[in-house]
């Protein structure tokens, strides 16, 4: 008699449409907090376009115009893109229009944009005066920088060295709660530990270490303060990993062998995490890990090993 079959699991119910947040009409009135803001704007001889509740949460924005020179991006999100300043400030000016505002938060006498920046840049090569943006009362949403820059795709590289940016600045404010209560900000635990080598170190390839910080690497439930020195004795022992990863992939290339795969394979070769059911904790895992990449025998390897890796291409 064939086995009884189990249970669907039950779909996540469909919202209604139209169902949630404000009609265009309850939008009008601007909630009490917009004021401190529109007298931000005024005092730092921007203009007040609009004052309204934002149509999902019913929260405080502010539609104005902002002198460009009191604009700055937030100091803890990625590294401004030649490249894509330099198409975008084209783009921009073959239009002769800025029609997507920047999102800011007042910050003393200037503004900050927490997902603006090569908007910003782009703009003010163009030579531009001012800038619309979508300005907020809620000074914490410059910390919010993954979840609302839609700008450009991140690259590891780039969400980690935010991520550990954010970390260090909520850290020294005293910010409250633990990692875990930041994962909004954050993401994931291994962006923390892999930006504290990146920030070190910006040619490093951190793409193949991703796969063992997915499985090992939790949130600490300390506050950030002490977290930090955690994640940074963290990010200590990914280095040393990385000095005998390095070692071996240079006798592998000075042996002929040629793949941008290189330090995947070795790495994986040292990785027993993947073939665990039950994963052993962060420091005793990367113990071994590091262990059998110090022992790496380069011998043993054959071009078809290689060839048949695949994986994450160096980053470096």
């Amino acid at each position: 008699m064939a086995a009884p079959k189990k249970p669907r699991a039950s779909r996540k119910k469909k919202v209604e449409a139209g169902s949630k947040g404000l009609s265009p009409a309850d939008c009008r009135e601007a909630p009490p907090e917009a004021k401190a803001v529109c007298d931000a704007v005024e005092a730092a001889d921007g203009a007040v376009l609009a004052a309204y509740k934002e149509p999902l949460g019913g929260t405080a924005a502010v539609f104005a115009v902002l002198p460009i020179s009191k604009v700055k991006p937030t100091p803890f999100q990625r590294d401004l893109s030649e490249t894509h300043a330099k198409r975008l400030g084209d783009t921009i000016g073959k239009l002769g229009r800025f029609l997507d505002p920047i999102i800011a938060v007042p910050v003393g006498a200037e503004f900050w944009t927490p997902n603006g920046r090569h908007r910003l840049e782009s703009m003010t090569r163009l030579g531009a005066k001012s800038i619309t943006a979508l300005v907020l009362p809620d000074p914490e949403i410059q910390y919010k920088i993954l979840a609302l820059n839609v700008e450009k795709a991140h690259n590891l590289r780039e969400k980690s060295l935010e991520v550990i940016r954010m970390y260090r600045a909520l850290a020294a404010a005293g910010a409250e709660g633990t990692e875990e209560q930041h994962a909004l900000e954050f993401e994931e635990p291994a962006f923390a530990t892999l930006g504290v080598v990146y920030d070190k170190n910006g040619r490093f390839g951190g793409g193949a270490y991703q796969p063992i910080l997915k499985r090992v690497d939790g949130w600490l439930p300390e506050s950030l303060p002490k977290a930090l020195a955690k994640r940074e004795a963290r990010a200590a022992k990914i280095e040393e990993l990385d000095l005998h990863v390095t070692a071996a992939v240079k006798a592998l290339q000075a042996k002929g062998f040629k793949s941008p795969y290189l330090r995947s394979f070795v790495v994986a070769r040292c990785n027993a995490l993947r073939f665990m059911k039950t994963v052993p904790p962060f420091d005793p895992a990367l113990d071994d890990i590091v262990k059998k990449a110090a022992r790496f025998n380069v011998e043993n390897v054959k071009q078809s090993d290689i060839a048949s890796s695949g994986g994450a291409p160096d980053e470096s």
